[in-house]
């Protein structure tokens, strides 16, 4: 196993460079609009030298907002080599990231504070790549607002963990504490049942299983509840959100390579804007790279998928208001403490 190499020394150099390498690899991933863009260089002489970076990402969401940038890399059309893999769990990525075998990682949001504890600081956000993607669905018309949930009972995944403290937060901060009862599945498959078996029943489902069950029963359910909106009604002035997924990179390699770094994040920016820009010319893509199964489910999923690629001080404002959350709820759910400034990549 290779230890993070950390060499703080090194920070004010690499920041400062990075800044300057951002506008440079803007040039690689300019493509904004639908379909795959071609690339751009950066002028000649000016580019460092092309490094391979192993990036990591899950089967879901936070993979989506990637698949222009996965055609792009492909095709050869960036500045750098960046080889993509896609996983099942997050607990398949972490290792990899603290062995070193992986640079940069696409994680769950409270993953990000655990492996920078676990890890002594080693590992910093670079930006949050999906809001959350959390919905309540129904097929009961009287269920039009998050107060609606008063003296109902709510079907949902996530006993002990991020959606559990998430409802009740949210719960409290709406004054219905109490009021709602919490029955916890343990796949998202068994909610839907519950739903399709009684209509008057009310759940809670991420993307694209929200998208999956509407379609399944056939119009009889539908999802008037955004929890990213509710949290944002009820959360918004802190400047906090709801949050699914973050982008981690390896300290060390963002050192040694700010140039990959800042290419990365403007790639995943555009390729973000083009999903969200044209979910018809992308649906078949996520397919093909094995996040969802029907293309069409895929299409529809993709503007409730909460596609971002936040960074800078509005990254760190949303993300640490909503990681105090989590870390009021239960301290572990974040590696024990909240992170330290230096967990926010600033470039």
């Amino acid at each position: 196993m290779r230890a993070f190499e950390f060499e703080l020394s090194r920070r004010g150099f690499a920041s400062a460079l990075a800044a300057g390498a951002l506008s440079l690899a803007l040039a690689g991933c300019s493509g904004g609009a639908a379909g795959a863009g071609s690339a751009g260089s950066a002028p000649s002489g000016a580019a460092a030298e092309s490094v391979e970076v192993h990036v990591a990402s899950l089967k879901g969401p936070t993979s989506i907002g990637l698949v222009q940038f996965m055609d792009q890399a492909v095709s050869g059309e960036t500045d750098n080599e960046f080889d993509f893999a896609i996983s099942a769990a997050a607990d398949e990525i972490v290792p990899k990231v603290i062995q070193g075998d992986v640079d940069i990682a696409l994680v769950p949001a409270n993953v990000a504070s655990v492996l920078y504890n676990k890890t002594e600081g080693a590992v910093q956000v670079i930006d949050i790549n999906t809001l959350g993607v959390l919905s309540v669905v129904t097929g009961d018309a009287g269920v039009i607002s998050f107060g609606d949930l008063a003296g109902r009972t709510v079907y949902m995944t996530g006993k002990g963990t991020t959606p559990e403290y998430v409802m009740n937060y949210l719960l409290e901060r709406a004054g219905l504490t109490g009021q709602v009862t919490l029955e916890f599945k343990s796949e998202p498959t068994e909610v839907l049942s519950a739903l399709l078996a009684d209509p008057s029943a009310v759940g809670v489902l991420p993307e694209p299983f929200k998208t999956a069950a509407i379609a399944k029963s056939e119009g009889k359910l539908s999802a008037p509840v955004s929890l990213t909106d509710v949290w944002d009604e009820l959360v918004g002035d802190t400047g906090s959100r709801l949050l699914t997924g973050v982008t981690v990179v390896r300290r060390a390699f963002a050192e040694e390579h700010p140039e990959a770094v800042a290419e990365f994040l403007s790639c995943h920016a555009a390729s973000v804007k083009a999903v969200n820009a044209a979910p018809a010319d992308w649906a078949q893509a996520v397919v093909d790279a094995g996040i969802v199964d029907n293309a069409k489910i895929a299409e529809k999923a993709i503007p409730g998928c909460m596609l971002v690629c936040q960074t800078g001080k509005d990254m760190k404002a949303a993300l640490g208001g909503y990681l105090q959350v989590l870390a009021d709820a239960d301290a572990s759910a974040v590696g024990g403490k909240l992170p330290a400034d230096d967990f926010y990549y600033m470039e």
